[in-house]
């Protein structure tokens, strides 16, 4: 049998991409309770706090929002409409692009999310200026890791 050698840098504890990988792990499934009772899976959740943020936007500018390939929304954001949360509409002015547009009943929703960070804030049993600083610090590094691409 081969000598394993202790590289402490190798360890799974010590990566930061672990801690952060798991820590979403762990989100992911606080979450999963709470958007249920909205009848959302965590992504088109993600999806509609950019549309309650600023309704008929383009799917190219969802999808730079959320940093993910404007096809792997397609699938998410039609079933968004089938559910009656979002419309779907083709640009007048270039018909390649597709806008998103909230319904009535995606706009009420919101209303019921309003709950969710605080669950969040108390599912963490941390102070929210510990959340904050943390977030803040997360949004760097993920700038930072962009400009590294």
């Amino acid at each position: 049998m081969p000598k394993q050698s202790n590289c402490a840098e190798l360890e799974l504890d010590n990566q930061l991409c672990f801690a952060l990988y798991s820590t979403s792990l762990m989100m992911t499934k606080i979450y999963k309770p709470l958007l249920a009772e909205l009848g959302l899976t965590y992504p088109q959740y993600l999806a509609m706090l950019v549309l309650w943020e600023k309704d008929g936007i383009t799917v190219g500018a969802i999808s730079t929002r959320l940093l993910t390939d404007p096809g792997s929304l397609t699938p998410l954001l039609k079933r968004l409409e089938t559910e009656g949360l979002l419309k779907r509409v083709r640009s007048s002015r270039d018909e390649r692009v597709v806008e998103l547009f909230l319904t009535a009943k995606g706009r009420a929703l919101r209303e019921r999310a309003q709950d969710i960070p605080r669950c969040i804030l108390e599912a963490s049993e941390q102070p929210i200026e510990a959340l904050v600083e943390l977030r803040e610090t997360l949004a760097q590094l993920r700038t930072r890791l962009q400009k590294a691409l």
